[in-house]
């Protein structure tokens, strides 16, 4: 994999379980009786959005270069940014996007 690829791949993995850590902190912490132990955990969880924001703004740079090297629309590019942002659906645009490099452009996704 060319480092670009592999770096795009390791961010999405990292925004998406972030993204997801972060919403589960969420429901602890909005959707649980105020005080308890669960409900402390949850709000205790605010550095995951923190980092979730630092890296999604990095992955976002990354999916922009690797769009424009592959010669891809800006629709792929939104549909990439947006991924980021909705719970689970980065772990099947980035099962896409490594699909579609692999077989459009093999010479950004080899080994």
């Amino acid at each position: 994999m060319s480092g670009l690829f592999k770096t795009y791949r390791v961010l999405a993995l990292v925004v998406g379980t972030l993204l997801l850590v972060g919403c589960i902190g969420s429901v602890l912490k909005y959707l649980l009786p105020e005080g308890g132990t669960l409900q402390t955990l949850g709000e205790d969880m605010w550095p995951v959005w923190v980092g979730h924001g630092w890296i999604y703004m990095i992955y976002v740079v990354v999916a922009f270069v690797l769009t424009q090297r592959a010669g891809w629309a800006l629709p792929r590019f939104l549909l990439m940014m947006v991924a980021g942002l909705i719970p689970g659906l980065i772990f099947w645009v980035e099962h896409r996007v490594a699909t579609q490099l692999r077989a459009e452009h093999p010479e950004l996704a080899q080994a």
